[in-house]
């Protein structure tokens, strides 16, 4: 049975990044006892197979890639047991300009023009809101002069 848990965590793992708690919580979901799960966890962390920190750090590339802000991507690490000094290690260690971030999805979404109605610019607000970016970075993005 813990063979098979391992084997489980390594077809998860090798699919993408886990944290502890996430990886934790889909091998007890799938019945695994709860004593074979922890000792194969333990396992892949002493062989560093399993860490936080790794995964915080391909989190933050992954979901900046694809157009997430920093409020966002923070909060959906807490959400996956990442600790807050993790998860702010790896902010500081990514090359992201957020302010240029904010502006490039704004410009994918709704084109290069910036919006001159007042509708539209609550579109635009909202949607970068729901993005997890920054108050000022939207105002830059939105109004195309940096704070």
């Amino acid at each position: 049975m813990l063979a098979k848990t391992y084997q489980s965590a390594m077809n998860m793992l090798a699919r993408r990044e886990h944290s502890v708690f996430e990886l934790t919580r889909k091998l007890q979901q799938k019945d695994f006892p709860h004593e074979m799960v922890n000792e194969v966890i333990e396992r892949l962390v002493a062989d560093n197979l399993l860490s936080d920190e790794h995964y915080a750090e391909a989190y933050v590339r992954i979901r900046s890639a694809r157009g997430f802000g920093l409020q966002r991507i923070r909060l959906e690490m807490k959400e996956r047991g990442v600790t807050s000094e993790l998860i702010s290690d790896a902010i500081e260690q990514s090359d992201v300009d957020w302010f240029t971030l904010a502006s490039d999805v704004r410009d994918k979404k709704f084109g290069e023009q910036t919006p001159q109605e007042v509708a539209l610019r609550a579109k635009q607000i909202k949607f970068l809101q729901y993005r997890g970016f920054s108050h000022a970075q939207i105002n830059a993005a939105v109004t195309g002069l940096e704070d």
